[in-house]
């Protein structure tokens, strides 16, 4: 089954291998199995529902929340040559009685519906008549009442055990935590079900948080790098969100609005283009974005803070779904967090339900005040475990540094204790400069012990205490008040000089920049920018041409291959991954006439060496160096062997491995007198824990030190 499977891909889809679980499951759900799928954003969920609908005989039931997505999944296989249509309530009724006859016909092989389109007990019985090859519950989250995508609708779904016995269900999604987890296999009735768990891990994002100064001016430092590629901007509120698009727009960034505040029309027009064009920014509300499977979203930012990690790993996994480098960037400040806790006090709901939400908020806070690895703290949210700092966030880049802010913390205490536990921050901030303005005098706070104590530090350094003293716990705010700052009881063995604290410095923007340089950025040589733009302008005339996104054409990943691996034939281009047959038929030979005619020598290999060296310094894993290179894994290795011989890489800029099996790997070559024993005699006792290839990259690391 699973040669059949791999002839599929090849064919429809033009892949030449499925990715991490892919195969598992669909040999799962191909042989008849349940499976709960989790998988994050951009793993490549939907070949491990289609794949088996295109193996197994009879229809395949795709339940999907979104008619945009039900839209783009229908455009990608039509232009793959795969039978599939929606049902939604865009069709009339004339189209959906065609749609119907077909179905009866045994001409379609994939239908897609809305929850509650599927549910209607109409609906199941024209289902019951007919031969069903699986059903296939897309983003099963919504299933969870602890949600924040919770559909009613979804609780329904549970019956589609007893109404299809026999018929394999795959529940999928991108995120779920171990309670949600349960609550989909409960509802769902998947106990039988094999569950597949991929890494949550997306190491082609590049995460940076920033504390909140003058947001629009840093914001648009952060997108100067980013000209003309698309992304995706994330407000708070609708007001913010209509500003900052005009604002942008004003600005030479093409921004559109997207929140429920607008009329359907517009906002159905705002997400077709935003998924038509190219270089579009969406300034958004959290009411966009699931099911918007635009692959080539290069940057997502938020200039609020979201609610929960849940939230921020969703919408920053909106980025980079192509595999392709991407940016997460986010400023957030002390206003967010007292607006985050004023609508969690006043949200409907019991107390448990908001001592989760406000469990969920800390962990947020938490991530953006840590001065550790934050792959690694938001891996771990999700239980994973990331062994070593992951080299691609802005705390590994920047070096972050802590300072003992035990003696300003117990000042900054005092202050809000001594002047009644009713005051902002900037009230807060005058008193400990000793500022004798109208307010600390018409107040009498010029005369507390605490006035004038803080000189030593500056207003912003004040700022960002407070900021971190709210979000470690250690200050409330008052929400019945108007957002004044009193104590919390853990705050008291600070007060008491019981322990010490150490806080995160805030990085001055300008130390800040020198990771800001856009990842995209990296993608296309200036050498190649003429063919890359050429390619894209093919790409769009086609899109146009058929009615569909430019990525369903083809996806940036694929022109990036045919523009490294500059085709010379038809045979060539049927190896480029992402052409499959109707591809190749309907616009490869296209794609070859503008390669041929802005064709460039093919690269030495000392220019590829070079470019190696640079993205292993830069912190990419030898799997992204080949995808970037466009050359296979084993050659990357081959070439970081050579460069670490050479010394122009350390061993540890070229690999991450775990220091207790890096030091077993060393003790296994040193264990013998003169010569370093070649790989193949101490292959074996490494077989099942690192590839081959790395062993020849430590050898080289060993033989480069012998010889200084």
């Amino acid at each position: 089954m699973l040669d059949q499977a791999q002839r599929i891909l090849k064919d429809v889809f033009g892949y030449d291998a499925f990715r991490g679980n892919q195969g598992a499951i669909i040999e799962q759900v191909a042989g008849g199995g349940d499976a709960l799928v989790l998988m994050p954003t951009g793993g490549g969920k939907s070949l491990c529902y289609q794949v088996p609908a295109l193996l197994r005989d009879g229809l395949a039931v795709v339940v999907s929340p979104l008619i945009a997505l039900m839209d783009d999944q229908v455009a990608t296989l039509d232009e793959l040559g795969v039978a599939a249509v929606a049902l939604n309530s865009t069709l009339s009724a004339d189209e959906q009685r065609e749609i119907a006859e077909r179905i009866r016909r045994n001409e379609i092989k994939l239908l897609y519906l809305a929850p509650e389109r599927l549910v209607q007990p109409r609906m199941l019985a024209f289902l019951q008549r007919l031969q069903i090859a699986l059903f296939a519950i897309d983003e099963a989250h919504c299933v969870s009442q602890w949600g924040h995508d919770f559909r009613p609708e979804y609780l329904q779904l549970g019956q589609l055990a007893e109404l299809f016995p026999g018929v394999p269900r795959i529940a999928l999604t991108a995120t779920a935590d171990m309670r949600t987890r349960e609550e989909i296999v409960q509802r769902l009735h998947l106990e039988h079900a094999e569950r597949f768990l991929s890494s949550f891990d997306r190491p082609n994002i590049f995460y940076r948080i920033v504390p909140k100064e003058q947001p629009r001016k840093q914001l648009l430092g952060f997108l100067a790098e980013r000209r003309g590629d698309a992304g995706i901007v994330y407000c708070m509120s609708r007001k913010k969100v209509d500003d900052l698009a005009a604002f942008l727009t004003e600005q030479g960034f093409p921004a559109l609005p997207y929140h429920a505040g607008l009329p359907n029309e517009l906002r159905a027009y705002h997400q077709k283009r935003f998924l038509n064009e190219e270089g579009l920014i969406m300034v958004a509300t959290i009411a966009f974005g699931m099911g918007i499977d635009k692959p080539n979203v290069r940057f997502v930012a938020h200039l609020d803070l979201p609610k929960s990690l849940e939230a921020y790993y969703q919408e920053t996994g909106r980025a980079g779904r192509d595999g392709l480098p991407a940016d997460a960037w986010m400023a957030y400040g002390l206003q967010d967090v007292i607006f985050l806790k004023q609508m969690l006090n006043n949200s409907e709901g019991d107390e448990r339900h908001k001592r989760i939400e406000q469990h969920k908020l800390d962990a947020m806070l938490a991530l953006c005040e840590e001065t550790r690895c934050r792959r690694q703290v938001l891996l771990a949210y999700f239980d994973e475990d990331l062994p070593q700092p992951c080299g691609h966030c802005d705390n590994c880049v920047d070096d972050v540094q802590t300072w003992d802010a035990t003696e300003p913390a117990r000042q900054a205490l005092s202050a809000i204790y001594r002047s009644g536990q009713r005051y902002g921050v900037g009230h807060l901030v005058d008193i400990l400069l000793g500022r004798d303005n109208d307010k600390v005098l018409g107040l009498g706070h010029q005369h507390l012990s605490v006035f004038g104590v803080g000189k030593s530090l500056a207003e912003g350094d004040w700022r960002s205490l407070f900021r971190q003293l709210v979000a470690r716990g250690l200050v409330d705010v008052d929400l019945e008040g108007f957002g004044g700052l009193r104590l919390s009881d853990s705050c008291r063995p600070l007060l008491r000089g019981e322990v010490s604290l150490a806080l995160r410095r805030d990085l001055k923007p300008q130390q800040a920049a020198k990771g800001q340089k856009s990842a995209a950025s990296q993608l296309v040589r200036i050498e190649e920018r003429d063919t890359w733009e050429a390619l894209r302008a093919l790409r769009r005339r086609l899109a146009e041409e058929h009615g569909v996104p430019p990525y369903v054409i083809f996806p940036d990943a694929t022109l990036l291959e045919m523009l490294r691996s500059q085709p010379a034939s038809l045979a060539d281009m049927a190896r480029v991954s992402g052409v499959g047959a109707r591809k190749l038929e309907r616009y490869g030979a296209a794609f070859l006439e503008v390669l041929q005619g802005t064709s460039e020598p093919a690269r030495s290999p000392i220019d590829l060496r070079h470019e190696l060296v640079t993205l292993a310094r830069a912190g990419m894993t030898p799997a992204q160096i080949a995808r970037q290179l466009d050359c296979s894994e084993k050659n990357v290795y081959a070439l970081l062997a050579e460069a670490i011989g050479q010394q122009q890489l350390s061993l540890e800029q070229a690999l991450d491995l775990p220091e207790d099996l890096l030091g077993e790997i060393q003790e296994a070559f040193l264990d013998g007198e003169g010569e370093l024993p070649p790989v193949a005699e101490i292959a074996p006792q490494f077989a099942t824990r690192v590839p081959e290839a790395v062993l020849y990259c430590v050898r080289a690391a060993l033989q480069a030190e012998f010889e200084l």
